[in-house]
Order: C-alpha cells, then structure tokens, then sequence
C-alpha cells in the first residue's frame, strides 16, 4: 500500500477517490450555479450533505470550488487568451465549467498539473465529448505550462 503523498497516513488510493469524487461534485456545483438561481458554495454543500463525502473530499471540493468562484474573472480571461477561437461567452456551459474548474486546480491546488489535467480531460469526455476533451487538453496543458514557466505569478517586489 503506497502512503498518501499528503502525510496523513491514508493511502494513495484514498487520496485519488477522494479528489475524484469532489471534482465531479465540484462539476455539478459550479455547473448548477451557471443557471443562477444559487451560488456554487451553496449548492457545493448540499452536494457534499448528499454525497456523504469524507472530510478530506469536502475539503478539496471546497477548496477548488472557492479558487474558481474567487478566480473566475482571471480564470476567464485565461480561457480567451489561451483559446481565442472559443469566447468564453459563447462555450457551452458545461465546457466553460469543466475549462473553469480544470483551470482553478491546475493553478490553485498542490495538484500535479499532469494528474489535474489527466482528470479533466476524462470528466469532459464523460460529460460532454470529444471535441470537449480536446478543447481542455489542450487549453489546460497550455495553461500549466506557461504557469510553471512563470507566466501566471505575480511579479517579487523589488527594493523601494
């Protein structure tokens, strides 16, 4: 049994359920929330209350819920720069929610960018297709690599 990479005694698989299962209840909050009627954290915790979910779910499901909700302008803008062809407008709603949410893992959680990636690629297949699946590989792949290259970071303050 391989010890979870998070210190906390679980084991990997563990570790990679739960992260699976709040992305997919992260998905349906944020995808509900597209219509208006609540916000993403509210209906988040009404998921998570029918779910059953473990503390270690609520927590990242919270957690990247929160980075996409507070990000989401920054997140958008990324979208229209990495993908011009597809105004964010203009997206599906369930493909701007998979590229939001893929997004706000890949830059705002210790997730590697390949396992984030790996993950929403499989959820847009399973949700929406193809051409969906190729779309977040692609914008997601770009996205991490101009972030580990430093595109994405704020600059150091200098001397004053």
């Amino acid at each position: 049994m391989t010890p979870s990479p998070e210190g906390d005694g679980r084991p990997a698989t563990d570790i990679v359920a739960s992260h699976r299962l709040a992305r997919r209840l992260v998905l349906a909050a944020l995808f509900e929330a597209e219509f208006g009627q609540r916000t993403a954290e509210a209906i988040l915790e009404r998921h998570l209350a029918e779910s059953g979910a473990d503390q270690a779910t609520e927590s990242f499901a919270r957690e990247l819920t929160a980075a996409v909700v507070e990000d989401r302008e920054q997140i958008d803008a990324l979208i229209t720069r990495t993908a011009p062809q597809y105004p964010v407008v203009q997206l599906a709603r369930m493909d701007r929610t998979l590229l939001r949410s893929g997004i706000g893992e890949v830059l705002h959680s210790g997730t590697p960018s390949r396992v984030a990636i790996a993950e929403w690629v499989e959820l847009a297949r399973t949700y929406s297709g193809e051409p969906a699946r190729k779309l977040v590989n692609g914008v997601l792949g770009k996205i991490a690599r101009d972030s580990e290259a430093g595109a994405y970071r704020a600059p150091e303050p200098g001397p004053q």
